[in-house]
């Protein structure tokens, strides 16, 4: 199979529009392994004015139509996903296992989305007088463009583009310039299956330069952001010029609160060993602080720094890697900092924390414990994304409950009992958008994805994920004759 790493528009793959390429780096090697075209506003009206013009025909076609198109791209996808995950892991680092789960969970969202749009169902209203009628019903909300982060290239672009093609709209993607073959590559899936000149449009350049030219623009409708707090706050400033509607999966600090109950506290702490240290702990929704029950915390820890010390670091495509590196020197240097920032306040490193001597090249950073630490330490204040698990004992699970809510974040929360009253009142008073009881992954096509507080607005997946790109219209007739 041939693959384009080229900009997508009007259906025409291209080069930037300013000649402009960008370096890709494999963050396990530092080497170059491809340039990739790096442009700028220009290619974002460009691929607005195709989005623009394709959407008068796709919106009208049957969700059945959209469907088909969909449905092909997750087939095409199906047939190539061990290639892909192996494009994947050579930009993002991830081990090869990671990613290829990563795009064995796309064709899903495009499944998923493309049988919901066919139960986008209107409504009836009875009116107050004989003579009118009431309907209400949906309709797509136009050009949707999508800014996405490097952590997921491949999940977090699907999740969006599924929902938002499916409820016929068209989409401008622009990825995270460190990953971005991966969403390339869904973007020639969808091309392949059939979808429309100007349907999809992918992007790749200057990240304020484009999200400006989508901002300023009133034919791009919505933006669909998955990143930082800060750039989401600025996209929110910028949104104020032409009313743009926003959708923004933002920063983390998911808690994890583990009541005395735990059944088994050894098989948790390994459980706990994968998830914490799952593509080197740059996940939105990664457990980060963990509250745990001064009966079982020495145990806990034990266990963990065992699984810990255990991990096998090095190249994702290499056999027996279990992690592999950060994204880029600078997510690397900030952790080393925050790490260095909390130890000098008071906390005790249990294992790691540090760069791993025997990986002289590449962005890694080894699996670090870090046991007393309280709040206004940057190690629980701050979203760590990293490797990085800051252990906090307590007595009173009202305090444990406190503490897990101080902060601006309300992304996802976890928490961990037998106790049936425990699981259903705790879930209750957590104020995040996605708690997970006795579990890890909140993210799945069928289920509403998004946060609380500073964590973002709206949501992805499920049925809410598709009415995100959907207008509510209400029509009146009057004068009907009976």
């Amino acid at each position: 199979m041939s693959f384009q790493f080229k900009q997508l528009i009007n259906g025409e793959w291209v080069d930037a529009a300013n000649g402009g390429m960008w370096d890709l780096i494999n963050p396990a090697t530092e080497e170059v392994i491809a340039q990739i075209p790096f442009g700028g506003a220009a290619d974002a009206e460009a691929a607005v004015d195709a989005a623009s013009e394709a959407f008068k025909n796709w919106s009208r076609l049957t969700p059945y139509k959209r469907a088909d198109i969909l449905l092909k791209a997750a087939d095409w996808i199906r047939a190539n996903d061990k290639e892909l995950a192996r494009i994947t892991t050579e930009e993002s680092g991830k081990p090869f296992g990671e990613a290829l789960a990563e795009w064995r969970s796309a064709p899903n969202y495009l499944v998923w989305a493309a049988e919901e749009a066919k139960r986008i169902y209107g409504r009836t209203i009875p009116a107050m007088v004989s003579s009118r009628r009431i309907h209400v019903n949906y309709q797509p909300v136009g050009v949707v463009g999508t800014i996405t982060a490097w952590n997921f290239p491949v999940y977090n672009v699907v999740r969006a583009w599924s929902s938002a093609l499916a409820a016929g709209c068209t989409v401008v993607g622009r990825p995270s310039e460190f990953t971005p073959r991966s969403a390339m590559l869904i973007a020639q899936a969808l091309h392949e299956a059939g979808a429309p000149a100007g349907v999809v449009n992918l992007i790749n350049g200057d990240p304020e330069a484009m999200g400006q030219a989508m901002l300023n623009d009133p034919r791009c409708r919505k933006i669909s952001f998955t990143g930082s707090t800060r750039v989401g706050k600025l996209l929110m400033d910028g949104a104020s010029r032409t009313v743009t509607q926003l959708a923004l999966e933002m920063g983390g600090n998911a808690p994890v609160i583990v009541l005395p109950d735990v059944a088994d506290v050894a098989a948790f702490a390994k459980a706990t060993t994968f998830w914490k240290c799952r593509n080197a702990g740059q996940v939105c929704v990664a457990p980060q602080r963990f509250y745990v029950h001064s009966q079982i915390v020495e145990e806990f820890v034990s266990e963990a720094k065992a699984g810990f010390e255990a991990q096998v670091l090095g190249n994702g495509l290499e056999k027996g890697v279990t992690m592999g590196p950060m994204i880029n020197g600078r997510q690397r240097d900030r952790i080393e900092r925050i790490v260095t920032d909390t130890a000098a306040a008071g906390a005790e490193i249990v294992t790691g924390g540090r760069r791993p001597e025997h990986l002289a090249q590449g962005y890694f950073y080894e699996p670090t414990i870090v046991m007393n630490v309280r709040g206004g330490m940057s190690l629980h204040d701050e979203e760590l994304f990293a490797p990085v698990m800051p252990v906090i004992p307590f007595d009173n699970v009202e305090e444990a409950l406190t503490q897990a809510n101080s902060t601006e974040y309300g992304l996802a929360a976890h928490l961990f009992t037998n106790d049936l009253n425990s699981a259903l009142r705790l879930s209750e008073e957590l104020e995040y958008g996605m708690v997970c009881v006795n579990d890890w992954l909140p993210s799945t096509p069928e289920a509403p994805f998004g946060g609380m507080k500073q964590s973002g607005l709206g949501r992805e997946s499920g049925r809410e994920g598709v009415y995100e790109y959907l207008e509510e219209k209400a029509v009146f007739f009057g004068g009907v004759s009976l």
